[in-house]
């Protein structure tokens, strides 16, 4: 369709962007609707591709990983009931905190109360070929720990909650900064076509407080607001206002693809915003996903073996659940999936909050790698299991522990990692990492590197610097590389 010179002038002097995005938000719908039915109708109006195939291009390494799949185990999990046995604590278990260990140093919420020594609550014990001690309430995890490497000298810089998120999932405490998945697929793209290439998932647990997550921690900051996570629920619609509107058929849609497909030409060629383009290339995502995200959530139709093997119920929203849908994200060429379990934060309770932890995630995390193994996927599938930070080895409470940032323990998995080894140390006590620290930064460089990417050479340009994942630090821990 041609547009005449009268109304080309009309639209340059009526349409300021925001006035034009508003007006024409139903045209960039039916625009998004008319590349369903005419696959790459957008990319032929526009001019512009309708899928990004990332600005790491070649890779600056061959890539081992070709996918991350993060687990995060939220409010920060006690290193001490878990994965870090600590037989010299269990025995000082009541008495006081020696001074050297923390006199000057940062405390959460213990500041100037009485620091007493507070043992692991359960038992630990060998696990696998290596014979690496984990804490007897995680067997099914301890069943594939052959696989895994241990890094128990992870350290942060943030030791509350949402500024300890905001570090890990960013590289900064400060809000505003791109998530590690923003950055991941702006680097390489996605391999999925009909599915975002950055998927959140979120579950809650019980036994501990239930820190709420902001949707800022999956945010694309200052890169372009396609590279966002996408959270899909996990009980429910999975995304909600996914479906066609009442009374409004496809076809009628369609009957008005070609003047605004005009319209858009039209104005993208006046102001040369790319948010349009990146507007458009959403809705038609959003309509491409009204087909396949109901398939990709329907876990009825997955064999009962592998129901049985992760421990979970269609539709029951648990982080077994999640990790299934995690395999089947991942199967579909999703670039990064992060889930959410949360109630980790045991400033009480923290025995009994672990037992209910380990029902909820020990299994799961089994499930996934002896899965993804079996579907030889595990091979170029980077697996992380993290918290924002750990807990103290002093109490609180009299039966909890308080943040802890100054040592912990976090694993991972599969794509370009070595299996079956333990990484650093802390002290006796589990208080601070002594033995080759490590800190998010260098977890993060390590993680790219496993991609194909060079951490230093991933950057954009704001506010006058180059900005990167990685800050101006970061070291990639070539020990842990496969």
């Amino acid at each position: 369709m041609n547009l005449s010179s009268e109304l080309r002038q009309f639209f340059r002097q009526q349409q300021t962007r925001r006035v034009f995005l508003g007006r024409a938000s139903q045209g960039v719908g039916a625009l998004a609707l008319a590349s369903l039915l005419k696959p790459g109708m957008v990319a032929a109006a526009t001019g512009k591709p309708d899928k990004w195939a990332g600005v790491v291009n070649p890779l600056h390494f061959p890539a081992k990983a070709k996918r991350v799949i993060w687990l995060t185990m939220a409010g920060g999990p006690s290193h001490l009931e878990t994965f870090d046995p600590k037989p010299k604590l269990a025995a000082m278990h009541g008495q006081p905190m020696p001074e050297s260990f923390t006199q000057g140093k940062q405390i959460a919420q213990l500041q100037g109360q009485k620091l007493l020594c507070y043992g692991p609550q359960h038992k630990f014990r060998p696990f696998g070929k290596m014979g690496i001690e984990l804490c007897e309430l995680f067997p099914q995890i301890g069943s594939v720990a052959d696989d895994i490497c241990w890094v128990r000298s992870m350290t942060s810089e943030a030791i509350n909650h949402d500024p300890a998120h905001m570090f890990m999932n960013t590289g900064s405490q400060i809000a505003g900064r791109p998530s590690m998945g923003a950055w991941i697929t702006y680097g390489l793209g996605s391999e999925a076509a009909d599915l975002p290439g950055f998927v959140v998932l979120t579950s809650l647990g019980r036994g501990g407080q239930n820190q709420p997550i902001a949707a800022r921690q999956w945010a694309p900051g200052f890169l372009p607001s396609r590279f966002q996570g996408v959270q899909l629920r996990s009980k429910g619609d999975p995304v909600l206002y996914l479906g066609t509107p009442k009374g409004v058929s496809r076809e009628q849609q369609g009957d008005v693809v070609q003047t605004i497909n005009a319209l858009n030409r039209q104005h993208d060629a006046i102001v040369d915003d790319p948010e349009i383009a990146t507007r458009i290339a959403q809705y038609e995502l959003a309509f491409q996903m009204q087909a396949s995200v109901p398939e990709l959530v329907d876990l009825s139709k997955e064999p009962a073996s592998v129901l049985d093997l992760y421990g979970c119920k269609p539709g029951d929203g648990s982080f077994a659940s999640n990790c299934l849908l995690a395999r089947r994200l991942a199967e579909r060429g999703v670039r990064f999936m992060q889930l959410y379990h949360k109630d980790w934060d045991h400033h009480g309770g923290v025995k009994q909050g672990i037992e209910f932890k380990a029902t909820e995630v020990d299994r799961a995390c089994m499930a996934l790698i002896t899965d993804l193994k079996q579907r030889d996927m595990l091979k170029d599938t980077l697996i992380v299991w993290a918290g924002e930070f750990g807990r103290t080895p002093m109490s609180q409470g009299g039966d909890g522990r308080d943040h802890h940032n100054a040592g912990f323990t976090v694993w991972m998995c599969g794509g370009g990692i070595k299996p079956g080894m333990v990484y650093g140390a802390t002290d006796e006590l589990g208080y601070a990492a002594v033995e080759k620290p490590i800190d998010v930064h260098d977890l993060h460089a390590t993680m790219l590197r496993t991609l194909g990417i060079e951490h230093t050479r991933l950057s954009v340009k704001f506010q006058g610097l180059d900005v990167r994942l990685t800050g101006i630090a970061g070291k990639v821990i070539q020990d842990i590389l496969a």
